[in-house]
């Protein structure tokens, strides 16, 4: 987990800024299409940041968002502005940015991030155009009625085509090409003139000052010594140091012991007003008592109504994470814990599984925020684990009309089932023209249905599909980036559920089915899931005294076999000829004696061994890959 930065040392700022002087905004994009190097442009020439402190990606704060170079968490910052145009000194604007992932499995974040503002910089790069991403975070502002401010990023590059993506990005906000902002993050040129846009742009935000206390929470972390660190921004009334505040939703009260603004380090204040983005430290160490989306207030003066709370999102991906040192339990409870007040799309329950042990069964937004989950995990809490294979969730209605929800292949039922019904998406694909042919085959291939296609320009399309979810959450990504060498984009939303066709794989060891290794797969794809399991732990499986079948099955139905062959002692060594029936007596006697080990033995099936079988080829590098669409 992230601890807070330290806190500046430029002391208490001044009482709160009127509401006419502040502009909320976010900056929404695609991914690598130079958000975060814009955003550090804009603390530079604002003068938030220095030039001796400053670094590339500046608000990425996490080791793993550095190495990956994607954003995970929203960051929010405070940076003054006077704009051009005869300002008077002492009254410059107070811009609030908020810095959003571009990824579909951080989608959740840039919605909170939206909530907290009244505008929007829609980025595109100017070389590679408008992409899935650009047109699912643009639908998400104009639910909220954001303004958006439409800007082209890198025009510094060689490969730049800004009039072309001008034209496009015009028509998809409804403007003129010439009032889209031209800009490089990486220069800086621009950048002055796209904060004077949003100065004049960009509506203040609107409240009242004298109205009991509203203040939404958008965000939280925990912090080893100060506990939760809750982000607000303020809606009505006023918020001041040492006075008593309530959740509204679960009407606990703490004392309000520290109150500020990130600037882009932590600063206390006197107080946060209307419109207002900051942070608010109550020393509790609980972190469930800071829920996203709760409404602070006063506790002597509380308000009458919460502000509009976020939807919770729902899980699309589900799998187990075991501690691979079963003492390590308490250790991940407390760590998911933590990492749930970060990360509100994160849901988990306890489970246990007779190959694994006790662990937690956990719900994602996608394969990357599984990644990228087990991996915080691992180094904020130095914990080893496995995670199972992902799955998603099933409605199985049995012919006894009882009506079984699966996340789990192991709670699959047993007994005759009437209709499977999976999740489905609906998925946008843009793609350079050439490959239209490419993409319907591996749409097709994964069950796809074509609802539509539409040419953006001459030489891009958006392709939309319907999709079954457990085709899309393993390889889909990998896939279309290889076929179309790297020029596709793709976005998907849930879209309700159909029924399919859908069988439980078990594997079985020696006649014992191991739950970590069965799988919910589409019957015609049920003997190549069967053939490649089977084989995987035919070369991982150790080699015991006596051979171990490894097979896979379909209920009863062996559809796949594999054998460990056995460890075998050379009994005829000292046989040097003579008698064939000695020899024949000797061998014998050898497979009695391994019939009955076989009857008494269990199969013990090392941890590297479920690691490995668990982890598919492209399990690690997969994230990575759909991270840096």
């Amino acid at each position: 987990m992230p601890a807070l930065p330290p806190r500046s040392d430029a002391g208490v700022t001044p009482a709160a800024t009127p509401p006419e002087r502040i502009r909320n905004f976010c900056i929404i994009a695609h991914i690598d299409h130079g958000k975060s190097t814009l955003a550090d442009r804009m603390l530079q020439i604002t003068g938030v940041v220095d030039e001796r402190a400053m670094r590339a990606q500046y608000l990425d704060r996490m080791d793993i968002e550095r190495e990956r170079g994607i954003t995970i968490k929203s960051q929010a910052v405070r940076m003054p502005w006077a704009p051009s145009g005869g300002e008077r000194a002492g009254t410059a604007h107070a811009l609030n940015m908020i810095d959003t992932p571009g990824h579909v499995d951080f989608t959740y974040e840039v919605s909170r991030s939206l909530a907290a503002c009244e505008g929007a910089v829609l980025l595109v790069d100017a070389a590679q155009g408008i992409e899935a991403q650009t047109l699912a975070n643009l639908y998400l502002a104009m639910e909220d009625d954001l303004v958006i401010v439409p800007v082209l990023n890198k025009i510094d590059l060689p490969a730049a085509q800004p009039d072309k993506h001008a034209e496009e990005l015009a028509s998809l906000v409804g403007c003129d090409p010439d009032d889209v902002l031209r800009v490089s993050g990486k220069t800086g040129v621009g950048v002055p003139e796209l904060l004077d846009r949003i100065v004049a742009a960009v509506p203040a935000p609107v409240g009242d000052p004298d109205a009991p206390a509203r203040a939404m929470i958008f965000d939280s972390v925990y912090d080893t010594y100060r506990g939760v660190v809750t982000y607000v921004r303020v809606v009505d009334g006023r918020l001041s140091p040492r006075e008593r505040i309530a959740m509204m939703s679960t009407r606990a009260t703490h004392e309000l012991l520290e109150i500020g603004v990130i600037s882009p380090e932590p600063v206390p204040s006197a107080g946060l007003g209307v419109g207002e983005v900051g942070y608010l430290i109550t020393g509790v160490k609980d972190v469930r008592q800071s829920r996203v989306g709760d409404t602070v207030t006063n506790a002597a003066r509380p308000a009458a109504e919460p502000v509009g709370a976020y939807e919770d999102p729902k899980p699309m991906v589900f799998s187990g994470l075991y501690p691979i040192d079963g003492s390590d339990y308490p250790v991940l409870r407390d760590a998911l814990d933590r990492l749930k007040l970060n990360d509100a799309a994160l849901a988990y329950e306890p489970e246990t599984s007779a190959a694994l042990g006790f662990g937690f069964r956990c719900g994602f937004l996608g394969l990357l925020h599984l990644e990228i989950t087990r991996d915080r995990l691992e180094r904020e809490f130095d914990l080893d684990l496995i995670s199972t294979a992902p799955s998603v969730v099933y409605e199985v209605t049995l012919d006894d009309g009882r009506r079984v929800t699966v996340t789990n292949p192991s709670e699959y039922p047993t007994g005759k089932v009437a209709e499977v019904r999976e999740p489905v998406v609906r998925a946008t694909v843009l793609t350079p023209s050439e490959f239209i042919g490419t993409v319907m085959e591996l749409c097709q291939s994964r069950r796809g249905e074509l609802l539509g296609m539409d040419y953006l320009s001459e030489d891009r399309v958006e392709m939309r599909y319907r999709l079954p979810m457990a085709e899309i959450v393993f390889d889909f990504f990998d896939q279309l980036k290889s076929r179309t060498r790297g020029y596709a984009s793709f976005d998907y939303d849930l879209d309700g559920d159909q029924v399919a066709d859908l069988v439980k794989v078990d594997i079985l060891l020696q006649g014992e089915a191991v739950d970590a290794f069965s799988a919910i797969v589409h019957r015609d794809k049920a003997y190549a899931y069967g053939v490649m399991m089977a084989g995987k732990l035919k070369e991982l499986i150790p080699r015991q005294q006596f051979e171990v079948p490894v097979q896979a099955a379909i209920g009863a139905r062996v559809i796949a076999r594999e054998t460990v062959r056995a460890i075998r002692k050379d009994v005829l060594a000292k046989c040097y000829g003579g008698d064939i029936t000695r020899k024949r007596k000797l061998l014998e006697k050898q497979k009695e004696g391994k019939k009955r080990m076989k009857m008494v033995g269990r199969v013990e099936v090392p941890q590297e061994a479920f690691i490995a079988a668990l982890s598919t080829d492209s399990g690690a590098d997969r994230g990575e890959k759909a991270g840096r669409r």
